[in-house]
Parts: structure tokens; C-alpha cells; sequence
């Protein structure tokens, strides 16, 4: 999908191509799984110097703002990553189809969102591949490279994860956008709590998150008049 104003870079362009080829069966190893790079350090920052900055969006998707959030993502030229919800996966397969092609990075963040620290390895192993199926059914052979903990509850999923492939992904900053403190509240954490390297947790799904895109809309380009760098976290511990 193109959005209007909405520079394709040749990244992107590949993405597309990758879930336009995909839809017609070919077969790819784009998510490699337990051959992947990965480790059970949870990681929190770009792993890169100077000015960059991570944006991850969690509970997605989200039929109302996650749409709009790839238009203002798409619009300023921003790659971020998705923590899917294996539930709204379901019910919202068209937006992860575009997530997907527009170039963005997918992490799984469990079927149902529930506090998995005291679950076995088993347990959790159900869990993260019955999620990373949902996701496939709908994006066959894309990539999951993070997996994040639902309400930062790690308990033994760091390990689970990393065997089956997933870097386990934590947050530097939280700006708390769960309570809907305003858009202008957002906009001040986000400016005065960023820190080189930062990897940043907002939410596009769980709820309603207008302020969010909104405070993410005017951020990009004050950071970015500022020197920072939009990338992505850290593939490794």
C-alpha cells in the first residue's frame, strides 16, 4: 500500500515485494527461527552511537490508530517496531499485512497479553509459537525478530524466546501513554526523557491512542531537528 506522501525507500519497496511474493507461495527464510542470531539478554538500546532513537509500539493492532500511525510513520520516513498481540493479529490481518510491507520490524508479544513470569518453558513455548503461527498465517514467512514480555514480566520467557530465534526486547524510556495524560504531556516526556540510544515503548493498541500518534507526529521532526536518528533496537544482548 502506498500512503499518500509517503517516500517508498528501496527497503520498503523490497518488503512489499517480499509479502506480494509470499501471497503467491513462493517460499522464503526470511524468519529463520532457532538458526537466528539471538540471545537471552534483554536489550534496551539502538547498540549504535551517538543521536538514535528506537520507537516500539505494543498491544497492536489497532483497526483506528495503528492505520494512522503508519500514515505519520510512513509521511516522516520513520521504521519502527510492532509487538503484535496475537488476538488482534486475528482480527486485524490487513494492517499487519501493511506493517509488513511498508517496511516495519514485528515482535511478538504473546496471544493474549498475560503475565507469563511464572510460566514454565513449556507453557511459554506454546504461547510464542502459537502467536509467531497466527502471524505467519497471515504474513507467511516474515520475520520476527523481538519478542517483548507482556507488562515487562520476563520470569523464564528470555530464554524461550532467544532458542526459538526472538531477541528479547525491553525499553529505556516509557512515557506511561497507557493513562491518556494528554498530548502535550506526551510530547514532554518523550523530548526531555530520550537518551542516545534509547529504545522507547508506546502503545497503538489496548486501547484508544490518539495522543499517542499525535505526540509521535510531532516529535519526529522536533528530534530530528534536533541531530537524533530514527533506527532500531539492538539485534543482540
Amino acid at each position: 500500500m502506498t500512503v499518500r506522501g509517503h517516500r517508498r525507500t528501496p527497503g520498503r519497496l523490497l518488503a512489499a515485494l517480499l509479502v506480494l511474493g509470499l501471497s503467491l507461495g513462493v517460499t522464503s527464510t526470511a524468519w529463520a527461527g532457532p538458526g537466528r542470531t539471538a540471545n537471552s539478554t534483554v536489550v534496551d538500546s539502538t547498540g549504535q552511537p551517538g543521536r538514535t532513537v528506537a520507537l516500539t509500539f505494543d498491544d497492536g493492532p489497532n483497526a483506528g490508530e495503528t492505520s494512522r500511525l503508519l500514515d505519520v510513520l510512513g509521511t516522516r520516513d520513520v521504521r519502527a517496531v510492532f509487538c503484535l498481540w496475537g488476538q488482534h493479529v486475528r482480527q486485524h490481518p490487513d494492517l499487519v499485512r501493511r506493517i509488513v510491507a511498508e517496511g516495519h520490524v514485528l515482535c511478538n508479544h504473546t496471544m493474549r497479553h498475560e503475565n507469563m513470569s511464572t510460566w514454565s518453558p513449556q507453557e511459554i513455548r506454546a504461547n510464542l509459537r502459537a502467536t509467531n503461527e497466527v502471524i505467519h498465517d497471515v504474513v507467511p514467512g516474515a520475520e520476527i525478530r523481538y519478542f517483548r514480555a507482556p507488562y515487562g514480566a520476563w520470569g523464564r520467557t528470555p530464554e524461550v524466546a532467544a532458542d526459538m530465534g526472538m531477541q528479547p526486547l525491553g525499553w529505556r524510556l516509557s512515557v506511561r501513554d497507557w493513562n491518556r495524560p494528554g498530548t502535550d504531556v506526551l510530547v514532554q516526556r518523550l523530548m526531555n526523557g530520550i537518551s542516545r540510544g534509547s529504545v522507547v515503548l508506546l502503545h497503538d493498541g489496548g486501547g484508544e491512542r490518539a495522543q499517542t500518534v499525535d505526540a509521535v507526529s510531532r516529535v519526529i521532526p522536533r528530534l530530528r531537528g534536533e541531530g537524533w536518528r530514527f533506527t532500531l533496537p539492538a539485534r543482540t544482548g
